[in-house]
């Protein structure tokens, strides 16, 4: 079976925020809206202990999947994750 991501990289980060969508999208008859801030919490803090180096390069693939991603609502949240976990500063 030939992969459709080009690296580990590239599919683990396609599965992370796969899950993020998810957890960000949902109420509170879905998920206990506590565990889901304690989960994006807990990654943008991981993301925080990366050397710039590999934040960037997460910044670059992010903005790479945004770029092709063709669900907007999809292509948003993409565009939205680095400033979302602190990765670029607010632009406003």
């Amino acid at each position: 079976m030939t992969s459709v991501y080009p690296s580990l990289t590239h599919a683990l980060a396609d599965a992370l925020f796969d899950v993020l969508w998810f957890i960000e999208g949902t109420d509170d008859e879905q998920m206990d809206q506590d565990d889901a801030v304690k989960v994006l919490e807990g990654v943008a803090h991981v993301v925080s202990t990366l050397p710039s180096d590999q934040q960037q390069g997460l910044i670059d693939l992010v903005g790479e999947m945004s770029s092709a991603e063709t669900d907007p609502a999809r292509r948003s949240f993409l565009e939205e994750f680095p400033e979302a976990l602190g990765l670029i500063a607010d632009e406003s």
